[in-house]
C-alpha cells in the first residue's frame, strides 16, 4: 500500500500537477501526428509515397537540426535554471504544426524535396524533437526542487500520447490533415498552461532558490562537459543502443507492421489502437520504474531496459504473424521507461546535477541524434536492399553488443558519486536502523 499512497500524495503538490499537465499536452500534440509520420511519408494513397532512402534523408536531416537545437536548449536551460522561457517558445511552434505541415511542409516535399526537408527539420525539431528532452530535464529539475517524483509526472506524457494514439489511426484513414490540426490544438493548450499556470510558492521551493542561484553553472563548466571521458563512453553506449532502436522503431516498424495486414488501411487502424494500448502501458511503467529502481538500483534497471530492447527487435526479426508482432510491440512500453528514467538519474548521480540539462541532452539525446544522422540513410538503404526483417537482425545484433559494452563501462550506483547519491530501499532501511539508536 505504501507505493500507491506515495503516488496519490503527489496530487497535493501544485508543481507536480503543472508539470504533469504540461507533459500530457506536449505528448498529445506530438503523438497525434508523429505516431503516423513515417506512414504519412511512405503511404502512396494518404501520404507522400517516399521510398526508404528518401525517408532516411528526412530523418537524417531532422536529426542534424535536432542535435543542434538540443545543444542550444541544454546549455541555455542550465543558465535559466527552472524558468520556462524555452518551453514556452517550443509550445508556440507546436501551435503552428497544423498550418505548417499542410500548407508549407507537404507542398515543399512534393515540389522541392531538399528545401522541404531542411525547413521541416528546423520546425519539427524546435517544436518537438529537440524540445522533448528540454521538457524532461526541466521537469526533473523541478521535481528535485519541489519534492515530487519525476517519473510519476513523466508518465502523464505517455498517457497523453496513448489517448491521442487511440484515435490517430482512424483520423489518418479519414484525412491525415486532421492529425496535424489536432496537434496545433493541443500545442495551444500546452502554451496556455505554461504561460498562465504558476504553482504557488511553498514547500521546498523557498529554501531552494538560493541554492539554485549558487548552483547555476558557468560557461566554463558547460564547455567542460565535453572534456569528461566517461560522458563519451556513455555516448558510445547510447549510439549502439538507443540510436539503433530509434531508427528501428520510428523509421521502419510502422510500415513493417501495417504491411502484415490485408490492406494498408486496416493495418493503420490496428496500429493506432495497438500503439495507444502500448503507450497506456508505458504510462503505467513510468510510474512503476522509480519503484523498480529503488529495488534494483539505477545501473541494473538500465541494463534491464537494454535487454527488453534487444528482445523487442529480435522478436520482430524472427516472427511474421501480426498477433505475435503485436505482442512483441508491447515490449516498447517497459523498454522506454527502463531506459529513459535510469539514464537521467545516472547523470544526476555520477555528474554535477546543476549540469543535468546539458549532460542529458548531450550524453543521451544529442548523441542519439548524431547517430540517427549517420544511421538513417544507411539503414534506410539497407532496408530497400534486403528487406525489413534481415535489417532487424542487424540492429538486434548491434544492441546485443551494446548490452555487453554497458556491463563493462557503466558505473555502479555507489561508485564515483559526484552528484546526488541514490539509495535503494534496503539502503534506506539500513540507514534508518543505524540512526534509530541515536534518536532514542
Amino acid at each position: 500500500m505504501a507505493a500507491p499512497i506515495r503516488i496519490m500524495a503527489q496530487f497535493k503538490n501544485a508543481s507536480y500537477l503543472q508539470s504533469s499537465t504540461t507533459f500530457l499536452l506536449f505528448f498529445a500534440s506530438w503523438g497525434i501526428w508523429w505516431s503516423f509520420f513515417q506512414i504519412w511519408l511512405t503511404d502512396s494513397d494518404q501520404g507522400l509515397g517516399l521510398n526508404g532512402a528518401q525517408v532516411g534523408t528526412v530523418y537524417s536531416v531532422n536529426s542534424v537540426a535536432t542535435l543542434t537545437l538540443m545543444l542550444f536548449y541544454g546549455t541555455l536551460q542550465d543558465k535559466l535554471d527552472t524558468k520556462r522561457t524555452l518551453v514556452a517558445t517550443a509550445a508556440v511552434v507546436m501551435t503552428l504544426i497544423g498550418p505548417f505541415a499542410i500548407w508549407v511542409y507537404r507542398p515543399l516535399l512534393e515540389s522541392s524535396f531538399m528545401l522541404g526537408v531542411t525547413l521541416g527539420a528546423v520546425v519539427l525539431s524546435a517544436g518537438f524533437l529537440a524540445s522533448a528532452g528540454l521538457f524532461e530535464v526541466l521537469s526533473e529539475r523541478l521535481s528535485r526542487r519541489y519534492g515530487y517524483e519525476y517519473g510519476q509526472a513523466r508518465m502523464w506524457g505517455s498517457f497523453g500520447y496513448a489517448v491521442v494514439a487511440l484515435f490517430a489511426g482512424f483520423l489518418f484513414t479519414v484525412d491525415p490533415e486532421l492529425n496535424f490540426w489536432l496537434g496545433s490544438v493541443f500545442g495551444l493548450a500546452c502554451l496556455l498552461v505554461i504561460l498562465l499556470w504558476r504553482p504557488p510558492a511553498g514547500g521546498r521551493e523557498a529554501g531552494s532558490v538560493a541554492e539554485a542561484v549558487q548552483m547555476t553553472p558557468s560557461l566554463r563548466e558547460m564547455i567542460g562537459v565535453f572534456r569528461m571521458p566517461h560522458l563519451w563512453l556513455l555516448v558510445v553506449f547510447v549510439f549502439l543502443s538507443w540510436t539503433f532502436y530509434g531508427v528501428f522503431d520510428g523509421q521502419m516498424f510502422p510500415e513493417f507492421y501495417t504491411l502484415l495486414f490485408e490492406t494498408p488501411a486496416q493495418g493503420q487502424q490496428v496500429y493506432g489502437v495497438l500503439n495507444s494500448a502500448q503507450v497506456f502501458l508505458e504510462a503505467a511503467m513510468m510510474g512503476l520504474v522509480p519503484l523498480i529502481m529503488r529495488k534494483l538500483g539505477v545501473r541494473t534497471t538500465l541494463m534491464l531496459g537494454i535487454l527488453v530492447m534487444f528482445l523487442r527487435i529480435l522478436g520482430c526479426a524472427v516472427f511474421e504473424d501480426p498477433y505475435v508482432i503485436s505482442f512483441v510491440k508491447m515490449f516498447h512500453a517497459p523498454e522506454v521507461a527502463l531506459c529513459v528514467l535510469p539514464i537521467l538519474r545516472y547523470f544526476t548521480l555520477h555528474f554535477n546535477p546543476a549540469l543535468s540539462a546539458t549532460l542529458y541532452l548531450v550524453g543521451f539525446q544529442i548523441s542519439g541524434q548524431i547517430g540517427s544522422v549517420i544511421l538513417s540513410p544507411i539503414l534506410g538503404s539497407l532496408r530497400d536492399a534486403i528487406g525489413y526483417q534481415p535489417t532487424f537482425y542487424v540492429i538486434a545484433g548491434v544492441v546485443f553488443v551494446a548490452g555487453i559494452y554497458g556491463l563493462l563501462v557503466l558505473k555502479r550506483d555507489d561508485q564515483d558519486v559526484q552528484g546526488e547519491p541514490f539509495l535503494r530501499d534496503r539502503d534506506r532501511r539500513a540507514r534508518e536502523a543505524e540512526e534509530a539508536p541515536a534518536r532514542t
